[in-house]
C-alpha cells in the first residue's frame, strides 16, 4: 500500500511542481512591462516566444501572383453641426464582407503610393468551399499608432534583433535613423538571423479588429534592406497563432520593392485578435530582414479595460476634424468668414507654381487695417506640403477663435481685440495636393515636401547671416552692414535665381506687414527650434549659435513647449533620434542641424519679426482620427504663443508736431540688434522682464533715451519717444520750402570749415 502511495505521490509532486513553475512564469510574463527595460522585457518573453510551433519551411522566393480587378474607394463623409466636412485618408478599397474569423481568404496587396491595381498570392491545396458573400463597403480602420507612438516600445516584440538600435521598438513606420546609424537609434527592426523563423509582433493590449498592414524597408544612407513578402499571424493569447489563410493555404503578402515607399496590404476580411505578427518570407537579395511597419485596426469596445480608458483623449470643441484638400480648405475659410464677418478677412499673398492662391485669414476687431499700437502676429504652416498636421491645426484654430469670440470667451475676445492675427495654413499647396492624393501613411517621409519645381521653401530665403558675420569680422573696416533690416542681395532678386514663387510671395508679405512675432508649424518631430538656424563656424554641422536676443527666443520657445501636453514630458519616447528634454522641448536650430537661408534667420535679420519653428508632432501626416487628440495637445500652446506678442515694450516715436516717424530705429543697450518703427511710427520690441535703457533715433532727428521697465504681468510697457529735427534738417526743410536746392551735406561741411578758418584768422 505504501509503495502504491509512493508511486502515485512522486508523479503528483512532479506535476504540481511543473504547474507551479508554469503559473509563476505566466505571472511574470503577464506583469506589466512598462517599467522594465528592453533586455528584461526580452528575457521575460523569451520562454513563450520559442515555445510556439515554428512556421512551415518555404523557399524564400515570391510566389506567382494573380491579378485582381481594380478596386475603387467610395468617399466617406460625416456631418458636423457647423462646419461642412468630407473624409479621405487611407484610401481603403471595396472588399467582400464576410464573417469575421481567424482563417481568412487571400488578401489585397497595397502597392506604392496611390496605385490601385493590386496583386496577391494564393497558396491553396484544394478548392475553396462556396460561401454566401455580399458586396458591401469595407470599413476603414485607422492606424494603431506605431508612428504616432501610441503603441509603446513594450508592445513591440521580435524573434531576434541584430542589435539594440535595430530592435523591435525601432520598427515603426517612417522612423528615421539620421546620419549616425548607431547602437541606440537606427532605422528599422532588423532580425538577428536571415531565415524563415523571424517575426515582429504587436500587442494591441485589447481585442482589435485588424484590417491591414503597411510596411517599409530600413531607413539608411548606406544599406539596402527590405522585406519582399511576408505572412500575417494573429493570436488572442500570444501562444496559439493562426496564419491568415486562403482556404487551406497561407496567404503570402507582397512586400516592398525599395526601402522608403510604404506598401499597404489589406487583410481579405477583418480579423479580431489581440496580437498580430509579421513573418517575413523573402527579402532583398543583397540585404537583410529589416522592416518598419504600421498596423491598421479598430479597437473593440471594452469598458473594463482600465489601460485604454486611462489613455483616451477626447475634445469638447465642435470643430471639423478632418483633412481638407485645397477646395475644402477654401470652403472652410469661407464658412468661418460668414460666421464671423466682423473679425475675419480672407486674402491671398500670391500664387503657387501651379497657380493655386496662397490664402490667408486675418482675425482682428478691425480686419483689413493696421491699427496704431496693435501688434501683428502670424502663423505659417505647410511650407513642407507633406507636413499636414500644422495645416489642419491652423484650420482648427480659425474655427476655434471664431466660435469662442461669438461665445464671449473673455480671453479670446481680449486677444482678438488687442492683436491682429494672420493665419497662412498652406504655404505650399502644390506639395500638399501630392501628399493628399495618396493619403495618410502612404506618402512616406518626403512625398510632397518640396514645391512643384523641387524647392524646399523653409530653406529658400536669402542667407543674410553670412553678410552680417563677415561684416562683424572685418573690425578694421567701416561697417557697411547694419545689425537689422539687412537688405536682400541683388542676386536673389534676379529672375534667374533659384527661388520659388511661393518664397517670393512670403517675402513680399513679410515686408508689407510689420509683424512682431511668428511661428512656422512643421512636422516629424516634437520640439520648438529658435534661431540662429545656421552655424557661424566654418566646416561645422552642429554648433550652438545664439542671436543677440537669445534669452527672449528661449522664453518664446519654452512658452509653447511647456504648455504642450507632451513636449516637456520627460517620460515620452523620442520621435526618431534626438532627445530634446535637456532643454525642456526646445533647441537652438544650429545646434540641431545647420541650415542656410532659413525662414527664422531671414525674418530676424530682415524684418522686426521674431520667428520660431514649431514641430508639432512625430507623425507628419497623422490619420484623421488622431486630429482631435493633436488639437488638444496643441490648442493651449497655440494661444499662449500668440499672447507672447504682448511681451516687452511698445510705443510711438513722434516728432515735435505729434506726427509718427516711420523707420525710426529702436536700440536697447546691451542688445546688438535693433528694430524699426512702422509707417505710423509705432513699434513693438519683444523683451523679457527687466530694466532697459532704450534709445530712439531717426535720420534727420535728434536721438532720445529712456529707461523702460518690463514687468512680469502680461502686457507690454508703454515707452513713447518724441524727437526733434536737427538744425541741418531744419535748414534743408526751409530751403526746400522756398524753392531752393538743398545744399548737400559734404558741401555744407566744407563751407562750415572755411568759415571756421576765417574766424580763427
Amino acid at each position: 500500500m505504501m509503495r502504491a502511495r509512493g508511486a502515485w505521490a512522486s508523479p503528483l509532486v512532479v506535476v504540481l511542481w511543473v504547474l507551479s513553475l508554469t503559473f509563476i512564469g505566466e505571472g511574470a510574463q503577464g506583469r506589466t512591462l512598462e517599467d522594465q527595460d528592453y533586455y528584461i522585457q526580452e528575457i521575460l518573453n523569451r520562454g513563450h516566444y520559442y515555445a510556439f510551433p515554428e512556421p512551415e519551411e518555404e523557399t524564400a522566393t515570391e510566389q506567382p501572383r494573380e491579378e485582381m480587378e481594380e478596386l475603387g474607394r467610395p468617399e466617406e463623409r460625416r456631418q458636423t453641426p457647423k462646419f461642412k466636412p468630407a473624409k479621405k485618408d487611407l484610401k481603403p478599397k471595396k472588399a467582400k464582407k464576410e464573417k469575421l474569423m481567424l482563417e481568412t481568404p487571400p488578401g489585397k496587396n497595397g502597392n506604392k503610393k496611390s496605385e490601385k491595381n493590386r496583386s496577391h498570392d494564393k497558396v491553396s491545396n484544394g478548392e475553396n468551399e462556396s460561401q454566401n458573400v455580399s458586396e458591401d463597403v469595407r470599413e476603414s480602420c485607422p492606424p494603431l499608432g506605431l508612428e504616432t507612438l501610441k503603441i509603446t516600445d513594450f508592445q513591440l516584440h521580435a524573434s531576434t534583433v541584430k542589435r539594440y538600435g535595430l530592435g523591435a521598438h525601432r520598427g515603426r513606420l517612417n522612423i528615421q535613423a539620421g546620419i549616425n546609424e548607431n547602437d541606440f537609434y537606427d532605422g528599422a527592426w532588423c532580425a538577428g538571423r536571415n531565415d524563415l523563423h523571424q517575426w515582429i509582433e504587436v500587442d494591441a493590449r485589447r481585442l482589435t479588429k485588424f484590417t491591414g498592414v503597411i510596411t517599409q524597408g530600413r531607413n539608411s544612407l548606406w544599406l539596402s534592406d527590405w522585406v519582399t513578402s511576408y505572412k500575417v499571424m494573429v493570436s488572442n493569447d500570444s501562444h496559439t497563432w493562426i496564419t491568415v489563410k486562403n482556404g487551406s493555404g497561407d496567404v503570402i503578402f507582397e512586400g516592398n520593392s525599395e526601402k522608403e515607399i510604404p506598401v499597404l496590404n489589406e487583410l481579405p476580411v477583418p480579423v479580431v485578435a489581440r496580437y498580430i505578427r509579421i513573418n517575413p518570407r523573402s527579402w532583398f537579395d543583397n540585404g537583410s530582414i529589416c522592416l518598419r511597419l504600421e498596423i491598421l485596426g479598430c479597437p473593440l469596445p471594452d469598458p473594463n479595460n482600465y489601460y485604454h480608458r486611462r489613455n483616451e483623449m477626447t475634445t469638447t470643441d465642435d470643430l471639423d476634424f478632418k483633412h481638407h484638400n485645397y477646395k475644402e480648405m477654401r470652403q472652410l475659410m469661407k464658412i468661418v468668414n460668414e460666421m464671423c464677418p466682423n473679425i475675419t478677412r480672407i486674402y491671398n499673398i500670391g500664387k503657387s507654381h501651379q497657380g493655386l492662391k496662397l490664402y490667408a485669414v486675418e482675425i482682428s476687431d478691425n480686419p483689413g487695417e493696421h491699427e496704431v499700437g496693435e501688434p501683428e502676429f502670424r502663423y505659417i504652416a505647410g511650407a513642407h506640403g507633406n507636413e499636414v498636421l500644422g495645416r489642419e491645426l491652423m484650420l482648427l484654430l480659425m474655427q476655434f477663435l471664431c466660435q469662442e469670440y461669438r461665445a464671449g470667451n473673455t480671453r479670446i475676445v481680449r486677444l482678438i481685440e488687442d492683436t491682429r492675427i494672420h493665419l497662412l495654413p498652406s504655404a505650399n499647396p502644390d506639395g500638399y495636393e501630392k501628399a493628399y492624393e495618396v493619403g495618410s501613411e502612404l506618402g512616406g517621409w518626403s512625398l510632397g515636401r518640396w514645391t512643384h519645381d523641387g524647392i524646399d521653401i523653409n530653406n529658400n530665403f536669402p542667407d543674410l547671416n553670412t553678410l552680417l558675420w563677415e561684416a562683424e569680422d572685418r573690425r578694421n573696416f567701416p561697417r557697411k552692414v547694419p545689425n537689422h533690416y539687412i537688405p536682400i542681395p541683388d542676386w536673389f532678386l534676379s529672375e534667374n535665381a533659384t527661388v520659388a514663387v511661393e518664397t517670393r510671395a512670403i517675402i513680399a508679405w513679410m515686408e508689407k506687414i510689420p509683424f512682431v512675432l511668428g511661428g512656422n508649424l512643421q512636422g516629424g518631430e516634437l520640439v520648438v527650434a529658435y534661431p540662429y538656424d545656421m552655424v557661424r563656424s566654418l566646416w561645422k554641422t552642429q554648433e550652438q549659435t545664439p542671436t543677440p536676443d537669445d534669452h527672449v527666443f528661449r522664453w518664446l520657445a519654452y512658452s509653447y513647449a511647456s504648455t504642450h501636453r507632451l513636449m516637456t514630458d520627460a517620460r515620452r519616447r523620442v520621435c526618431h533620434t534626438e532627445d530634446f528634454q535637456k532643454e525642456d522641448g526646445t533647441v537652438n536650430g544650429a545646434s540641431w542641424h545647420t541650415v542656410a537661408g532659413s525662414l527664422n534667420d531671414f525674418s530676424y535679420l530682415h524684418t522686426n519679426c521674431f520667428e520660431l519653428s514649431i514641430y508639432v508632432g512625430c507623425d507628419k501626416y497623422p490619420h484623421e482620427s488622431d486630429l482631435p487628440e493633436e488639437w488638444e495637445n496643441n490648442r493651449e500652446s497655440l494661444i499662449v504663443f500668440m499672447e507672447q506678442v504682448h511681451r516687452g515694450i511698445k510705443g510711438i516715436v513722434r516728432d515735435t508736431h505729434g506726427k509718427g516717424i516711420p523707420n525710426a530705429i529702436i536700440s536697447v543697450e546691451g542688445v546688438n540688434h535693433d528694430i524699426r518703427t512702422a509707417n505710423d511710427g509705432d513699434y513693438w520690441r519683444l523683451l523679457n522682464p527687466g530694466e532697459y535703457v532704450v534709445t530712439a533715433r531717426a535720420e534727420g532727428f535728434t536721438s532720445s533715451t529712456k529707461n523702460c521697465a518690463v514687468g512680469y504681468d502680461m502686457g507690454a510697457t508703454r515707452c513713447d519717444f518724441t524727437i526733434s529735427k536737427t538744425n541741418l534738417a531744419r535748414i534743408r526743410e526751409i530751403m526746400e520750402k522756398f524753392g531752393k536746392q538743398p545744399i548737400s551735406l559734404p558741401v555744407r561741411r566744407l563751407k562750415l570749415r572755411a568759415r571756421q578758418r576765417r574766424q580763427r584768422r
